[in-house]
């Protein structure tokens, strides 16, 4: 499960995500290619055809407020953030690591082979023998089996704070698996309880058995309990993942200030040419743009605001490129116990919400037509097979006058600028990720739109990481109506989505829960007699939840990237399956550091 969530218009390569079409009734390992028209591009410098150099510190600005708080591949709902991902992802090697075009690269796998049977219930995992922890030792199927004892301990409601695992329910795990048995040193069989979607299940569930180093982290091998307890409570301390496979270690870490990723020495794959990764916390938008400028930040980003001062950049030799991911943002209502907007759970409402958001004109006043209008769980840019083509026309088009009438026909009645009805105002909290110039103006162009409705919107702005927070504790309900500035990146998985709109999902912050939605999610989970059959029952989920709207869709942007001329490999290296760099494969030129 690589699903993570992300703030609107921020760095690309802290956003994107990817899919994989299913390849059903084999007994082999079977993957075909979602068609995309998302392409790697080199830097358009001199000097990016030269050969790689060793050396030199690349400086990289994460998105505005940002905080990396917790380093442990297994997270709760809290922490579940592409930006504690962006370094977690460099300690720890992925058991499949998805590629740029769709299909596992097993080069950058810990498996080098996964074979399973037609009925979709037995999965066999081979994993290539040259991977190593930085201790020396070999990782094993001990680590994988470590993880799943891990995986089903955090899982569990009884599970002690800070848990439970936000990929519970992910991939049917681990609920839906039968066994994880070990057949040697370097393979393992995950048997399911009832047959399954074979490419869902392997890029939602086998993905999450991340290895963890056993020899390490298994300080109570007797007690589970005291165990996840102790690697909770370590999960946010910088210092305690000593032990990696990862092409970097964590250095330093300095909360609000930078994190320092440093090579690892041991690691077997593609070694880092450069001598560190500094990733450094922006206050603002405005003192990232001085350190692009100054150079202090080497690899960074541009808010669309700052869009007219890119010359700036591109005068100095930088290079200003955008990248989508395959993701959604959105405006997500809260259907809670205890809601602060209880007529949220009316479809109506939600109808009338997004009658009253203008995408077109948000793309070209935001986004500067680096915005796409999106209407689902799919963008129609990059284009995926995945995407059923009605969707990329609205069901509900922005019509601020229709959505008025929807509110006066169900008995909303105008009273002093605000719809009313037995007392009760359609009046609500709209939380969202403060700092970006360019979220701040979409929320007040929502909150004007949305008032011409008669819906009376209170903004709070707030640090992405405590919005995540808030609207992820079910005891804070009641503080909001509406959370915004935020999405779900599809990071390799399968996007079937039960985690995200099924009920009780690990990143349904938002408690929606619906019985048709619950039922056509399972379908996807489903083997089907072919792709095109699987196909037809992804198409029937997306089109109920672009009917439905579980959360309110809105423009997928892309991210501004900015790259200084000296530094490498950054777009030809940008994975928008993904979302996440590889730091090991860029290098700098003209560097003495």
């Amino acid at each position: 499960m690589k699903i993570r969530k992300s703030m609107t218009t921020v760095l690309a390569m802290s956003a994107g995500a990817a899919l994989l079409v299913t390849g059903c009734g084999t007994s082999s390992n079977s993957t075909s290619t979602a068609k995309t028209n998302t392409t790697n591009t080199t830097n358009t410098t001199a000097s990016s055809s030269a050969t790689p150099q060793k050396g030199g510190t690349v400086t990289v600005a994460l998105p505005e407020q940002t905080q990396i708080n917790w380093y442990f591949p297994l997270v709760n709902s809290g922490m579940d953030s592409l930006y504690n991902f962006q370094v977690i992802n460099e300690l720890y090697k992925p058991l499949l690591w998805i590629g740029s075009n769709y299909q596992i690269d097993y080069k950058s796998s810990i498996a080098s082979k996964i074979t399973y049977n037609a009925d979709g219930t037995v999965y066999h995992v081979y994993m290539n023998p040259k991977w190593t922890w930085s201790d020396g030792k070999p990782v094993t199927s001990k680590d994988v089996l470590f993880t799943w004892d891990l995986i089903k301990a955090t899982s569990s409601p009884k599970a002690p704070a800070p848990w439970p695992y936000v990929g519970a329910g992910s991939g049917d795990i681990p609920q839906g698996v039968q066994s994880v048995v070990a057949n040697g040193k370097y393979e393992f069989t995950v048997t399911l309880k009832k047959p399954a979607n074979q490419q869902w299940f392997i890029y939602n569930g086998l993905t999450d058995l991340v290895p963890l180093p056993k020899q390490t982290f298994d300080k109570y091998p007797t007690n589970m309990t005291k165990e996840i307890t102790y690697l909770g409570k370590n999960a946010t301390n910088p210092n305690f993942d000593t032990v990696v496979d990862g092409p970097f270690k964590l250095a330093d870490a300095v909360p609000s200030q930078s994190w320092t990723l440093v090579p690892n020495p041991t690691y077997p794959g593609h070694k880092a040419l450069v001598n560190k990764v500094v990733l450094v916390y922006e206050g603002s938008n405005a003192a990232e743009f001085s350190g692009l400028k100054t150079g202090a930040i080497n690899v960074g980003y541009l808010d669309f605001s700052q869009l007219g001062e890119k010359s700036a950049l591109t005068s100095m030799g930088d290079i200003v490129w955008p990248a989508y991911g395959v993701s959604f943002f959105d405006e997500m209502p809260d259907f809670n116990t205890g809601t602060e907007a209880p007529f949220m759970k009316h479809l109506y409402i939600r109808q009338a919400l997004m009658m009253g958001q203008d995408q077109s004109a948000m793309n070209q006043a935001l986004y500067k037509g680096y915005g796409i209008s999106q209407y689902s769980i799919l963008p129609p840019k990059p284009m995926t097979s995945f995407l059923d083509p009605k969707l990329t026309k609205p069901i509900y088009p922005f019509n601020i006058a229709k959505g008025k009438a929807l509110l006066e026909k169900h008995g909303w009645k105008m009273v002093n600028g605000v719809m009313t009805k037995n007392g009760q105002q359609l009046k609500f909290i709209m939380l969202y990720s403060g700092g970006s110039t360019t979220t701040t103006d979409q929320m007040e162009i929502l909150k004007e739109d949305w008032g011409k409705e008669g819906f009376d919107v209170i903004l709070k702005p707030m640090p992405f990481s405590t919005l995540e927070s808030v609207i992820s504790n079910p005891k804070d309900a009641s503080q909001w109506g509406m959370a915004a500035g935020q999405g779900i990146n599809w990071g390799g998985s399968y996007p079937s989505g039960g985690s995200i709109f099924g009920t009780g999902g690990g990143l349904n912050s938002g408690g929606y829960s619906n019985a048709t939605m619950n039922a056509l999610i399972k379908k996807t989970h489903e083997p089907a007699p072919t792709a095109a059959d699987a196909l037809k029952r992804l198409f029937a989920y997306e089109d109920y939840a672009a009917e439905q709207l579980p959360v309110i869709f809105t423009d997928n942007a892309a991210g501004l990237n900015v790259t200084a001329s000296n530094v490498h490999g950054t777009q030809k290296y940008y994975n928008g399956v993904t979302g996440f760099p590889q730091f090991n494969y860029w290098w700098m030129s003209k560097s003495s550091n």
